[in-house]
């Protein structure tokens, strides 16, 4: 008996969908390594600082402290370039999506509900964060 013509080419279509998501499958691992390569030497200009900081350390300590506060400057920008903004949110309303409560404290100079004090910073917005503010939120008095 004869293979029907339409069931060989529907194992032809096949096979080749197959190959064509393997082929798919390896460019995308390949291109995911090549991101998080270029996303992780965006680090080295700061590593570099550090230990340059580092070294310096028994210098003048005032000047050992302006360039920690340039690489911390130059860390944040790091981060706000691969998409993960610092939030600094004392001040602001909480929210449980971008906060983390780790206590609360009596409502004294912001309003009850705002958050206090930032313990820990959050980095990144909405479906893109690493990871949410420590804050402690202030609550009414008794």
């Amino acid at each position: 008996m004869e293979p029907d013509p339409k069931v060989a080419e529907l194992e032809d279509r096949l096979l080749r969908a197959a190959a064509d998501m393997d082929n798919l499958r390896k460019r995308m691992a390949k291109e995911v390594e090549r991101e998080r390569a270029r996303a992780t030497a965006e680090w080295l200009p700061v590593l570099d600082n550090l230990e340059l900081a580092l070294k310096h350390a028994k210098a003048d300590p005032e000047a050992v402290l302006d360039g920690l506060r340039a690489v911390h400057e130059q860390a944040l920008a790091v981060m706000n370039r691969l998409g993960y903004p610092r939030q600094d949110d004392e001040g602001a309303p909480f929210d449980p999506e971008r906060h983390d409560a780790v206590g609360t404290v009596p409502a004294t100079t912001t309003r009850p509900g705002t958050v206090a004090e930032v313990v820990r910073p959050g980095y990144g917005e909405r479906d893109r964060r690493l990871r949410p503010a420590s804050v402690v939120v202030a609550t009414k008095g008794e």
